[in-house]
């Protein structure tokens, strides 16, 4: 595994609450998709656009995220985020990838998979439909950029990134979202992208958010 980030190497770290991986990108929110999963009549539902980035020797690269006030609650994750304004997904997609990782000669391809999925945050319950492209790079010959635009929330909760072979990948003993990642990544090397996106099963994990939280 190739460490580009400030991250500690795998080795059974804590199970985390967030099957988002903790909201990234634009202001919470996003925009409104319908009822929430999980069955919340009315609440807000976040659009993100999620990357399955691979470089030249098919690793994936996964950022390190963790409770702003909880630094041993931590679990890896995909880049990407919220859709800001009139972005499509792509777009999205392509402008969470710079901003968080740096990388920008990439290739963006088909989306993957797309999932719903709730989870306390930052003291409060997140609401969000993802769908997850398939991205590829063709530079392996230095490290990762790093980050470029965090926001303030997402300062305070990532720790790095790093580069996953997909034998890594199944071995970990580490929190990674979605929980499903190393048995569809070694689909995807072994067949291909799917003809149609694959509908994931939800990931729906309820918590109390705190007080005063909006």
């Amino acid at each position: 595994m190739t460490d580009v980030g400030t991250s500690s190497a795998p080795g059974g770290g804590p199970t985390s609450t967030a099957p988002g991986g903790g909201p990234t990108g634009s202001a919470p929110g996003g925009r409104p998709t319908g009822s929430a999963p999980g069955g919340e009549a009315g609440a807000e539902v976040r659009q993100v656009a999620r990357v399955i980035l691979l470089d030249p020797h098919d690793r994936i690269l996964l950022m390190h995220g963790h409770e702003p006030d909880d630094p041993t609650d931590t679990w890896w994750f995909t880049p990407g985020g919220g859709l800001e304004g009139d972005e499509t997904r792509e777009q999205a997609a392509l402008r969470e990838l710079a901003e968080e990782t740096g990388l920008t000669d990439v290739e963006l391809g088909p989306v993957l998979w797309q999932r719903h999925c709730s989870f306390p945050f930052a003291g409060r319950q997140w609401h969000q439909d993802e769908w997850y492209y398939l991205a590829r790079t063709r530079d392996d010959t230095g490290p990762v950029p790093g980050p470029q635009a965090l926001t303030e929330l997402e300062t305070r909760s990532l720790s790095g990134l790093r580069w996953w072979t997909s034998a890594e990948l199944s071995v970990a003993h580490e929190t990674v979202y979605p929980i499903r990642l190393a048995e569809l990544l070694r689909t995807l090397l072994d067949e291909g992208p799917p003809r149609t996106p694959v509908v994931l099963a939800p990931e729906i994990v309820q918590g109390a958010p705190a007080t005063g939280a909006q």
